[in-house]
């Protein structure tokens, strides 16, 4: 079964930094399209990166770049989301997903989607 474990979300004051990992299984991580998408209270969902299968190319949205930095380790099945300088508005639910040849923020259009973890930038 195909699955994916978001983790590293936590409380965070405002300037901070975290690091997302996501881990897969049961299908073959190297050959898909990794994203992060974030979900804020009473909000959609926002696509926030992406970085294809083919390594050394990443994609951002603007209101994280500069800030955030994607990267993949496909030996280890998993997904990272670098968080630098953390802003309130940052504060959301944030889950990976998978497909091939789509980054948005249209959950139907990925194959795979983890479940999420809380990130939370308050002082």
């Amino acid at each position: 079964e195909a699955q994916l474990v978001e983790s590293g979300g936590d409380l965070v004051q405002p300037g901070g930094s975290l690091r997302l990992s996501c881990t897969a299984s049961g299908f073959t991580f190297g050959n898909w399209d990794m994203s992060w998408v974030h979900q804020a209270p009473g909000k959609g969902p926002e696509w926030v990166s992406a970085t294809p299968s083919a390594l050394g190319r990443t994609y951002y949205a603007d209101s994280v770049k500069g800030r955030f930095t994607i990267s993949r380790d496909n030996a280890k099945n998993t997904l990272y989301l670098q968080m630098n300088s953390l802003k309130p508005e940052d504060t959301a639910v944030y889950y990976c997903a998978a497909a091939k040849g789509y980054y948005g923020t249209s959950r139907s259009r990925y194959d795979y989607w983890g479940q999420g973890t809380q990130v939370t930038v308050s002082s």
